[in-house]
């Protein structure tokens, strides 16, 4: 692997920020959820339906969203679906690219926090040529999570010159912290409109701000107007998963400086070093080393991302090391000490002292 694409993988490995969960999301509905400040929101969705006939060739329906945190409560994002589903002769329109901009402000409530939380989200539906808004809200009570969303249109897509209004609603149940089942269902005001649907069971990926989750919905885009209305050909239902990133500003700092110096923690520079350890590729490599009593270990952090030695014991454990920097540690009682990364709880090691 190039050392780009490794240093890369290890941006987006990095400490857990507030990624957005969809544990307390169902797929069709953005909640009030809005990102930390400096913290860009990547979300992924990929849906597809197989063709019949003898190709049985698979049709894809790829959807992103981006979206950045700003001040208390706020983000600008927008919304891209590369096959909308909703164009129709009737719009004028000639792609079937539909993009929306937005903006969302978290009137009150958290994500994850017991109570309400309510958020307005103004919108610019380019391919409609429609100013469209959302009001939000949600009620979490231990492991549920109810939502509710009320919409509006200046035009809808499809229907060109016409405004429109539609409602939704949904619901998160968690099983436990780590997997959630979720549906929804909301629809424009009309007779005449098929209902949006989905339904998925949700992933948090153990040690990360990532989430995951495999759906069937028969929306094909996640902007206000495609989560209002199902679409009815050429086929009712589509498959797929979404992936969620969240990326600190800050992480991308190392592609414009050069290394830090070297930083030393811990121990005094007295103390008498009997094993190196190196953070590298996100492990401890030598997970097990053997000292006597009175000696040290020192850890060192060759990673572009920060790391920790946090031991499992009442031993205290480092502070957060940044890269390039070193932590030592004197063990002046024997035992076994097993250890992790706080941030990365996938690495782990073990000092014996004799």
């Amino acid at each position: 692997m190039k050392r780009g694409s490794l240093a890369f993988l290890m941006l987006i490995a990095a400490s857990p920020l507030g990624g957005q969960s969809l544990l307390y999301r169902p797929p069709n509905l953005g909640g009030t959820w809005v990102p930390d400040p400096a913290v860009v929101q990547f979300n992924f969705v990929h849906r597809f339906y197989v063709t019949s006939g003898p190709s049985h060739s698979v049709v894809n329906f790829p959807n992103f969203t981006l979206a950045l945190g700003l001040g208390h409560q706020v983000a600008l994002g927008a919304q891209f679906a590369t096959r909308s589903l909703l164009v129709a002769t009737g719009s004028g329109a000639q792609s079937s690219n539909e993009t929306q901009v937005y903006a969302r402000w978290r009137v009150r409530g958290a994500e994850g926090r017991p109570g309400f939380g309510v958020a307005l989200t103004p919108a610019y539906n380019l391919l409609a040529k429609s100013v469209d808004g959302e009001v939000s809200v949600d009620w979490t009570r231990g492991p549920l999570t109810v939502h509710g969303a009320a919409r509006a249109m200046s035009r809808r897509l499809g229907e060109s010159g016409k405004g429109a209004a539609a409602f939704a609603g949904g619901l998160n149940a968690r099983v436990n912290q780590y997997v959630a089942l979720s549906a929804d269902a909301g629809s424009f005001v009309s007779p005449t409109v098929r209902a949006a649907w989905s339904a998925a069971i949700n992933f948090l990926i153990p040690g990360s701000p990532h989430t995951f989750s495999l759906q069937a919905s028969n929306a094909g885009s996640a902007t206000i107007q495609g989560a209002s209305q199902g679409i009815t050909s050429p086929k009712s239902v589509l498959y797929g998963f979404e992936f969620t990133i969240p990326l600190h500003l800050s992480r991308f700092a190392p592609w414009f400086h050069r290394s830090p110096k070297p930083v030393a923690l811990g121990a005094s520079a007295g103390a008498a070093i009997a094993a190196e350890v190196q953070m590298a590729a996100l492990k401890f490599a030598g997970e097990t080393v053997t000292i006597s009593t009175g000696q040290a270990v020192r850890w060192t952090n060759r990673d572009p991302v920060e790391h920790s030695v946090t031991f499992d014991g009442a031993e205290q454990g480092s502070p957060i090391i940044p890269p390039n920097g070193s932590y030592t540690h004197r063990f002046d009682k024997p035992g076994t000490y097993t250890y992790h990364c706080t941030p990365h709880p996938f690495m782990k090691g073990v000092v014996i002292v004799k």
